[in-house]
């Protein structure tokens, strides 16, 4: 059991309740079925007994009809009123009435056994024949249970209208079966007791019951026909002792159409016109027959559904119980175990976790209050030049929410005048409280600048201005600075008679040139307290004589890394950006200028210290090209010479790059050449064996093939295909197994995409 079982039953419980609940309306949906297939078996049933009655009234209406059309026959009427001369018949009036009767047996199976019965004749005429003593045919057709004299008197001496004798057992040419017998006397008009002929058609019970044997299965079933006096006429499944126990039992209902008696469902109509009685006896499996596969097929579709939703609800209840039993052990550990005395483990999880989101709410407003700092240490980072990269400047300012396009901008100080000394508690509040006003103003002026700002002393600020469009990657326009630190000028004084000085930089481009735009305000502010210069002051005005050149120990490293990460474009701007502040803005004197260059050429070779370029063979011709820079040469001579050097450099680490890529994709497609038969040959697998991840092997192959990995693995299992193919030797679907499909259906789909035919059109195309 688990740790919380009751966790666990809880779930549980959830899911039967979940399978209960269409379980119970699967089951009200099988009871309806069953009692429609039932109803609808009960009404088929009622229908073909029904109809199985209609054709045997029909049939035994053929029957009558025969003897009315007997009656109407002049040549019978003729024999009726003849008499015996000389002890002699009318033989061949005799015969013609035996011809001319045959061929009614012939055309109807019910009229199959008849005769005619002659009294003036005393003979019996038979289909195709006549039997001059009725005592010659009750030698060959008789009634089992009738003896000659019996057959006589109750048949041939008596006159019958339209009469049915009951069933009966008979035996015609030895062989014996059970009849019913059709009797009408001739003339129709008979009413003696005695009449000149008598029709007797004799229907055996076979025949009957092939006009009702739709009503029996083959596995059961029984019929059973009484005329208007309960007398069997057709008995057919059942014995007549069952039916006699049956007709006197009080629990079957004459009444009633339909109903189950016993394992049977009885089934009872009677005919208007004769007074018949026709049952039928379905039992009550045969009847059910499709009910019981819609049960069976029910039960068994529920019963592995029940089974399957167990399993998957003990599957889902353990799954979703082990991350809250987890999740309450570890409450337990931080909480203590005696936490939920008195609870149960959800108002555990709800206190504590509500616990925890306001620790948190308490913990995010407290960073939030803090964040400033965060961006305070930010800005005052970038200025310092801190950041070693471009991508670690971009994370710290999107960690420190600045919201600044680092892509241009100018980089400014703004110094507040008038304190000379702020050796004071009073006079280093008024330059706080001036601060905050004049942060306050440029954060509340409207202006369509972005500004950063931190302090860099006590009456210092240093402001970065940004454009607020993240897509103005031209900058922001000088007149728009100036017009901010004019109106900032103007209120400031008006206001709070504070007065100030605004020292910019050059623009920058980049977010690591901030440090560099930074020092140029900072000289710009060298020079206007130099010059006790007031207003705004631009570095590009400044020309500051120096007997020093600028050659920062941060732009140096920023160099270094830049050339040994192979970005050309970078390295040149950094280099004509160190150029450019020892040239336009500083004047140099020689010795400065030469110790300047050299600088410049000790910082190349610092750099052939890497093995990709102690590797090169281009290593000492580049070593000799740096060797060989003449400091006496032009700035502009030094400067194209150092740039090409940089380039050289770049493209030697460039290629040695490109060579290890190259040597990967190589290695990427032996793999591939031996192991393209492998089904799950997939990128993982390759990306293990070079040892590199999956989404770096896909961008390199790419790049220097030009070619997704998925789609060359693709193509050299094509090309194998078709060169099987050729060969003949193996049909597609073994040719799929060699070329690492599973699918045969993949295969003729993957092979028609690159080859643009199937393989059977291909492998033809090649014979031809």
């Amino acid at each position: 059991m688990p740790k919380y079982s009751r966790i666990f039953r809880r779930f549980l419980i959830s899911y039967i309740v979940i399978l209960i609940i269409p379980s119970i309306a699967g089951y009200m949906s099988y009871r309806t079925a069953i009692s429609v297939t039932q109803s609808i078996s009960i009404e088929n049933k009622v229908t073909q007994l029904q109809k199985s009655q209609e054709i045997l009234e029909r049939r035994i209406a053929e029957v009558e009809s025969f003897t009315r059309q007997l009656a109407l026959n002049q040549d019978l009427s003729l024999l009726l009123s003849e008499n015996l001369v000389d002890e002699k018949a009318n033989v061949y009036g005799i015969w013609k009435i035996t011809r001319d009767i045959k061929a009614y047996s012939q055309t109807n199976d019910f009229l199959k056994h008849f005769y005619i019965y002659l009294r003036n004749f005393n003979v019996i005429i038979t289909p195709g024949n006549a039997y001059f003593r009725p005592e010659h045919y009750y030698q060959t057709s008789r009634y089992a249970n009738l003896s000659l004299e019996e057959w006589k008197s109750r048949i041939l001496d008596k006159t019958h209208r339209s009469e049915m004798l009951p069933l009966s057992p008979f035996i015609n040419n030895g062989v014996q079966t059970s009849v019913i017998t059709f009797m009408q006397s001739l003339p129709l008009d008979s009413f003696n007791d005695t009449s000149p002929a008598m029709v007797v058609t004799v229907i055996d019970e076979q025949t009957i019951n092939g006009v009702l044997s739709g009503l029996r299965d083959p596995d059961g079933g029984w019929t059973y026909i009484s005329d208007a006096q309960g007398r069997t006429l057709s008995l057919q499944g059942i014995k007549q002792q069952e039916i006699d126990q049956l007709s006197s039992d009080s629990r079957l209902d004459k009444k009633k159409m339909s109903q189950f008696y016993a394992d049977d469902l009885v089934i009872t109509i009677r005919s208007e016109s004769s007074g018949w009685v026709y049952r039928a006896g379905i039992p009550r499996h045969n009847l059910m027959e499709n009910a019981n596969k819609i049960k069976y097929i029910t039960w068994s579709v529920t019963g592995v559904a029940l089974l399957i939703g167990l399993l998957v609800g003990l599957l889902l209840s353990y799954r979703h119980t082990a991350p809250i039993t987890k999740l309450l052990g570890v409450m337990k550990e931080q909480f203590g175990k005696d936490a939920t005395l008195g609870r149960n483990e959800y108002d555990f999880l709800q206190g504590n976790i509500s616990h925890i989101i306001t620790n948190n709410k308490r913990l995010e407003s407290e960073l939030n209050r803090q964040l400033p700092l965060i961006r305070d240490a930010f800005l005052k980072r970038l200025i310092a030049g801190e950041f070693q990269s471009r991508e670690e400047s971009i994370s710290a300012a999107a960690q420190a929410d600045t919201g600044l396009n680092m892509n241009a901008g100018y980089t400014g100080i703004l110094q507040i005048n008038g304190y000379s000394g702020m050796d004071s508690v009073e006079i280093l509040n008024e330059l706080n409280a001036a601060r905050l006003i004049l942060k306050q103003f440029l954060l509340e002026s409207g202006s369509p600048l972005n500004v950063q700002m931190t302090d860099v002393g006590s009456d210092r600020i240093v402001a970065i201005f940004t454009p607020v469009d993240q897509d103005e990657l031209e900058g922001i326009r000088k007149e728009d600075i100036e017009g901010l630190m004019n109106t900032l000028a103007e209120s400031a004084f008006n206001e709070y008679r504070i007065t100030i000085t605004a020292a910019i930089s050059d623009p920058f481009s980049s977010i690591v040139e901030v440090s560099r735009s930074y020092e140029q305000a900072r000289q710009a502010w060298e020079y206007a307290v130099y010059m006790n210069r007031k207003g705004i002051v631009w570095f590009s005005d400044t020309q500051i004589e120096s007997n020093t050149y600028y050659y920062p120990i941060d732009v140096e490293l920023r160099l270094i890394s830049t050339i040994r990460a192979g970005d050309i474009h970078e390295a040149e701007r950094i280099v004509q950006a160190i150029i450019e502040q020892n040239t336009r803005n500083r004047e140099l004197s020689m010795e400065m200028k030469h110790q300047f260059i050299g600088e410049l050429k000790g910082t190349l070779l610092k750099l052939l210290d890497q093995k990709a370029l102690m590797e090169s063979p281009l290593f000492e011709k580049i070593k000799d090209r740096i060797i060989g820079i003449q400091t006496q040469d032009g700035i502009e001579i030094i400067s194209r010479e150092i740039s090409d050097i940089i380039f050289a450099m770049c493209e030697v680490i460039s290629s040695k790059k490109s060579d290890i890529h190259i040597k990967t994709v190589k290695q990427i497609n032996e793999f591939i050449a031996e192991m393209y038969s492998d089904p799950d040959l997939n990128l993982y697998r390759i990306a293990e064996k070079v040892e590199r991840p999956e989404k770096y092997i896909s961008q390199l192959f790419k790049e220097v093939t030009g070619t997704n990995l998925s789609d060359h693995l693709e193509k050299v299992r094509m090309d194998h295909a078709a060169d099987l193919l050729k060969r003949n030797e193996f049909n597609v679907d073994e040719i799929a197994t060699h070329v690492g499909y599973n699918s045969s259906h993949s295969f003729r789909r993957a092979f028609k995409r690159v080859m643009g035919v199937s393989p059977t059109s291909f492998r033809q195309s090649a014979e031809d």
